[in-house]
């Protein structure tokens, strides 16, 4: 099969940073990518993304951890991950040998550790940082920066006083106005936002009248939350100038291209991975035939979706209710 994973077609851009495809990871969902790489050639996905980094090693939280749903899984992994000492060394290096593009997803409970891993991070060489202010699984599920726009927008502009690559804003979908948020990174000068996390869940045994999660509650992801994830992501693409990042059930080029007519710059995939580990780079060929055989391409189709015929209807209606005044109509009411 050639190789059309940098087609024309296909080649995105999500602020300065230029892809040869729409196509990532999803941070937590494919560890670093080396796991991998013996199912397929990820050097031919737009870029991968590392599973969240944190400043000192994390152990996680109690299993069980993972709970198979209808359309979906939950999780309460907890950010485990060995630390930034371990990534910087070991990880790293071996994540650069195998796709063009490496952004690194970084978390914190503190805006310092932010800045400390972005600090790390850039000075190591990398493409991109993705800042996860919206894991449901940590502080007591709190959110702190992914709840508050001006939290968001704080911590955002501290890691962009020091950063030298893009950087992206992860935003959680348990929020009342998620465009607010948004719209807070932006403010904070966040090149990009990557929307959404998963949605707070839980599944139960009630056979045994307790949580299946060894935490309670988990992150909801996989194809049940693509609509929210569309919704989401439209919404914030019409009220933001900087690009998004689509992420939420994408398992084929179907969705991806779902999710770049609602306005995405590009797509995550993640949990389809779970159920093929090959998925990312099959999903690239897939849209490399898709758009052919449309005619079009990412760019052209990039936030093309047309207004709801509601929203068409229900513009006529103000129309013909408040008709725009006629020539002298406001000197004869006068009169």
């Amino acid at each position: 099969m050639p190789d059309t994973c940098g087609s024309s077609l296909l080649q995105t851009s999500i602020g300065p940073l230029q892809l040869q495809n729409p196509v990532l990871s999803a941070s937590g969902t494919y560890g670093s990518g080396w796991e991998a790489r013996d199912f397929s050639p990820l050097s031919r996905v737009g870029a991968l993304v590392s599973k969240t980094v944190t400043v000192k090693p994390r152990h996680g939280n109690p299993p069980p951890r993972i709970a198979e749903t209808p359309s979906g899984m939950l999780n309460s992994i907890g950010l485990e991950n060995k630390g930034a000492d371990y990534f910087l060394a070991e990880t790293l290096p071996r994540m650069k040998t195998l796709c063009p593009r490496v952004v690194i997803n970084i978390g914190g409970e503190a805006v310092d550790e932010f800045v400390e891993l972005a600090e790390r991070f850039c000075k190591a060489g990398v493409d991109a940082l993705e800042v996860n202010l919206s894991c449901p699984n940590v502080q007591e599920g709190r959110l702190l920066f992914s709840t508050d726009a001006r939290m968001c927008e704080r911590a955002v502009a501290a890691v962009k006083r020091v950063a030298n690559v893009p950087v992206f804003a992860k935003l959680s979908p348990n929020v009342t106005d998620i465009v607010s948020i948004a719209k807070g990174a932006e403010q904070g000068g966040a090149d990009g936002i990557t929307a959404i996390n998963t949605l707070i869940g839980m599944a139960v045994d009630w056979r045994k009248r307790k949580p299946i999660l060894g935490r309670g509650i988990g992150g909801l992801s996989g194809p049940a939350i693509k609509p929210v994830a569309l919704r989401m992501v439209h919404e914030i693409s019409r009220a933001v100038r900087i690009p998004v990042i689509g992420v939420g059930g994408a398992r084929t080029a179907e969705d991806v291209l779902e999710f770049v007519c609602a306005g995405a710059s590009a797509v995550e995939v993640g949990t389809a991975a779970f159920v093929d580990p090959a998925v990312l780079v099959g999903v690239v060929e897939d849209l490399a035939r898709l758009l052919a055989g449309a005619n079009t391409s990412i760019a052209e189709l990039r936030g093309s979706l047309a207004a709801p015929i509601a929203a068409q209807a229900g513009h006529a209606t103000a129309q013909a209710a408040c008709p725009a005044p006629q020539r002298g109509a406001e000197g004869a009411a006068s009169r």
